[in-house]
């Protein structure tokens, strides 16, 4: 009867900038040199598959397995941000990211999620009350329990239902 009661402020969490880190801030390895550029990743549906393969040489290597065990969260918010700003672009509704707590204070869409999980940013559309959590599908993915074999069906999935 009273939710407007309970209902706080929204906190944004601009990750745009993050997500240009992938084709910014590169390592000195020459396949990341040739395949994680601006050109490549431009935040189009297809520019997906150069994160799959970037994630499954991550994942498929011992340097790779090295650098996800140190930097996991930098890599779940790098990756995340850019799949998420894939997702929005190609939605083109009103998501925007924000603090997943103010989200959750705001809003029933997360009532059902389990708090005891690692909270990352999300994006969420105050106009359809949806959420989309790209960061934590990029945290089960790395971790090895998605349900999705790759980004690039995660992506498509999400735009799908949310369009």
């Amino acid at each position: 009867m009273f939710d407007f009661l309970k209902r706080t402020k929204l906190i944004k969490d601009d990750l745009k900038g993050m997500a240009t880190l992938m084709y910014r801030d590169v390592s000195e390895d020459a396949w990341d040199k040739e395949n994680l550029t601006k050109r490549n990743l431009d935040f189009t549906i297809e520019s997906t598959r150069f994160i799959d393969m970037y994630v499954k040489r991550l994942m498929n290597t011992e340097k790779g397995i090295e650098l996800l065990n140190k930097h996991f969260d930098n890599f779940v918010v790098r990756i995340g941000a850019y799949i998420g700003e894939v997702i929005k672009k190609n939605i083109n509704q009103d998501f925007i990211w924000y603090e997943f707590d103010s989200v959750y204070a705001y809003s029933s869409a997360l009532d059902e999620f389990h708090r005891s999980e690692k909270t990352y940013s999300l994006l969420y559309s105050k106009k359809r009350d949806i959420v989309i959590l790209p960061l934590l599908e990029t945290t089960h993915f790395l971790e090895g329990a998605s349900t999705y074999p790759n980004f690039l069906a995660y992506v498509e999935d999400m735009i799908k239902k949310n369009s």
